[in-house]
């Protein structure tokens, strides 16, 4: 089972038609991506190798703009991983192989997925790729959802916020089970990886609240500082990091020490987007600028390096998205996803 949570302003889902494509590969060196699509697919992926270091290691043509990207943090139960990229009104899911990984692809017998829209309802989609397709409406939220999340353990759950000042934590029937009602909008939402009864949640006016979901109470807070918060990360592999973006500045906590940042530093001229831990490394993580004019500015810092160790760019980027097990990061493009492999 694969599943996968994503937010765009146009990516919908109330109609699931799934078919396959297989893709065509310039070299046995690229990585093999299989297409399973939410719409009739018109063509096939074709994907390209870059050259330049401050290039994408790859590419992959799309048929429009991708609004949002996400790799499954959840094994596939296949040596391939599993990547959804949304554009306007269509999903695609995939599986992946990179020549790091060097295995067969091999069959995914279901799938399961979750999307957000302007129309302010998630919606969960299963689907065996063959002929059954399920679509759960959830509705609640009375505003633009900014982020939501499968919980991490067994994938059973998925918490959403939204604009409208909540947190909602809904099931796999897509009941609501608990409301969160938050001091200013919601901006990204995380769940502790062992302890499905820790939610963390960030709040646009820079304050990030730990919820005891069997109490719905706020057992510790965090202070950016300064606002809007962009977006919030919690490093999974290593939980007392905690990893932000606010302004120019990036800024990581250590939750044992201080509700203040112990670590902050500008990074994009043109504000900061998105930001988000490895999920290979815990002192490797990966911030966007907001889009330019052109394009949107990628960086990836170590916490042992002063300067970032990699600086990419995008056409007008969207969407930031880890390798479950790779040092390999994803954003979207204008009619491409751009893919950057990093040296540990």
């Amino acid at each position: 089972m694969g599943a996968f949570c994503g937010t765009a302003r146009d990516v919908g889902g109330s109609r699931l038609k799934t078919s396959r494509r297989r893709a065509l590969f310039d070299s046995r060196k690229l990585p093999e991506i299989n297409v399973f699509r939410t719409e009739a697919a018109r063509t096939t992926a074709h994907i390209m190798q870059e050259d330049s270091s401050r290039s994408p290691s790859y590419t992959v043509p799309c048929e429009d703009y991708v609004h949002v990207v996400e790799f499954s943090p959840f094994t596939s139960g296949t040596p391939a991983s599993l990547l959804a990229y949304g554009g306007n009104q269509y999903v695609v899911v995939s599986t992946c192989l990179f020549p790091e990984e060097d295995m067969e692809l091999e069959e995914i017998p279901t799938i399961r997925f979750c999307t957000a829209a302007a129309d302010r309802k998630l919606r969960l989609l299963t689907s065996d790729l063959q002929d059954r397709h399920e679509v759960k409406v959830m509705e609640g939220h009375t505003s633009y959802i900014n982020h939501l999340v499968f919980e991490p353990s067994e994938g059973k759950q998925i918490a959403s916020v939204s604009d409208d000042h909540t947190c909602r934590v809904w099931d796999l029937d897509g009941n609501e089970s608990i409301t969160l009602r938050l001091r200013s909008p919601g901006i990204s939402v995380c769940w502790h990886p062992e302890e499905v009864f820790k939610l963390m949640v960030a709040e646009k006016k820079g304050t990030i609240r730990f919820y005891d979901l069997v109490t719905q109470q706020a057992i510790l807070s965090l202070d950016c500082g300064q606002s809007p918060l962009m977006s919030a990360d919690w490093c999974l592999t290593n939980t007392i990091k905690v990893g932000a973006v606010a302004g120019n500045d990036w800024l990581i906590w250590d939750i044992t020490r201080s509700s203040y940042p112990q670590e902050k530093r500008p990074a994009h001229i043109d504000k900061a987007r998105l930001f988000k831990w490895s999920r290979a490394n815990e002192n490797l993580f990966a911030t966007t600028g907001c889009p330019g004019k052109i394009s949107s500015q990628l960086l990836i810092h170590h916490l042992g390096h002063p300067q970032p160790v990699m600086i990419g760019s995008a056409t007008v980027g969207s969407g930031l998205s880890w390798h479950r097990t790779l040092p390999l990061c994803v954003i979207g493009g204008d009619r491409k996803l751009c893919f950057w492999m990093t040296e540990m």
